[in-house]
């Protein structure tokens, strides 16, 4: 944490940039409590920054998306650091397979998905999709009271190509979003295989690092596309975030798996109250917001019927 903070201090200093945090304050504000919850929960820095960057300060999408995969890179990666140090237990299987499929889908989506997405429609499918999956987590955790797993049973081939196909829906979606392959691959095992959201949240946090890391590479030295605003965000950021990703994986792991269930849920909820006050959704983006709902909560609870299914929910 002293080396990044030092390096960034010194660049700061050598380009005299200390005037940007007069400009982008509000970013470091805001990653305050976006870095908190990227290290404390299954949603990335970027599920934070991504709606407070378009929603409310109206900046366009591709900017919130460049700046969340380049700050995840640091603030994620540090949190990860720590969860590595400090022997916070992760999911292993799930870990490589969610990354390597994470890695073909940010390069699928970065250069294939994003030319066809318009703005408004990508800010309610973020938020619309994950209400979806509260929903029914909430659902299974708190009123049929689902028995948990700490490991992953042993994985057959087909069971290995559904977590690399997962990821590689979670990392297009991280291509659109800036974040996604964490909450998405998070919210496979959990209603999958009932693996215990203590487990599955470190380690969808060294997923998102994994792929915003390989986010952050594709935009800044192949497609070129990193631009001047979205540098500026990230240096005013780069201090905050380095702090406050570990002290959200550390504060989470003294928690109980409720509480840290819950705390997904109020996070998942505000994002989408939030998105429908900025937004206020109307005509064809109502229709399309309507059936990513729907589709959500069939699709997750399909993924707790298969758990029934092969007897992971007892």
């Amino acid at each position: 944490m002293l080396v990044i903070i030092l390096i960034w201090a010194s660049w700061m200093q050598l380009n005299q940039f200390w005037h940007l945090f007069a400009e982008g304050w509000f970013m470091s504000v805001t990653m305050v409590f976006g870095s908190f919850i990227a290290g404390a929960s299954a949603e990335g820095g970027g599920a934070v920054a991504f709606p407070v960057m378009t929603l409310i300060f109206k900046i366009s999408p591709e900017v919130a998306r460049n700046f969340s995969l380049a700050i995840q890179s640091v603030g994620m990666t540090m949190a990860s650091y720590l969860i590595f140090v400090k022997g916070i237990r992760v999911e292993h299987k799930y870990l490589w397979l969610a990354s390597i499929g994470g890695a073909l889908g940010m390069i699928f989506g970065t250069y294939f998905l994003i030319p066809l997405v318009s703005a408004p429609y990508v800010k309610m499918l973020f938020v619309t999709f994950w209400l979806s999956f509260g929903l029914v987590l909430f659902y299974v955790n708190e009123i049929y009271k689902r028995q948990t797993i700490e490991a992953l049973p042993h994985l057959g081939f087909y069971e290995k190509t559904a977590i690399i196909f997962v990821g590689l829906i979670g990392g297009s979606l991280s291509a659109l979003l800036g974040s996604g392959l964490d909450i998405f691959s998070f919210s496979y095992v959990t209603m999958r295989y009932h693996l215990s959201e203590k487990i599955a949240t470190p380690t969808s946090v060294v997923i998102m690092a994994v792929n915003s890391v390989t986010g952050f590479i594709i935009h800044y030295f192949f497609i070129k596309d990193f631009g001047t605003q979205e540098f500026s965000y990230w240096l005013v950021s780069i201090p905050v975030v380095v702090i406050g990703a570990p002290l959200g994986a550390y504060f989470i792991k003294k928690r109980t798996r409720g509480f840290v269930a819950g705390f997904l849920y109020l996070i998942i909820l505000a994002q989408f109250i939030g998105a429908l006050f900025i937004i206020r959704p109307k005509g064809d983006l109502l229709v399309f917001s309507a059936f990513v709902f729907f589709f959500g909560i069939f699709f997750f609870f399909g993924f707790a019927w298969l758990s029934k299914k092969f007897r992971f929910l007892k």
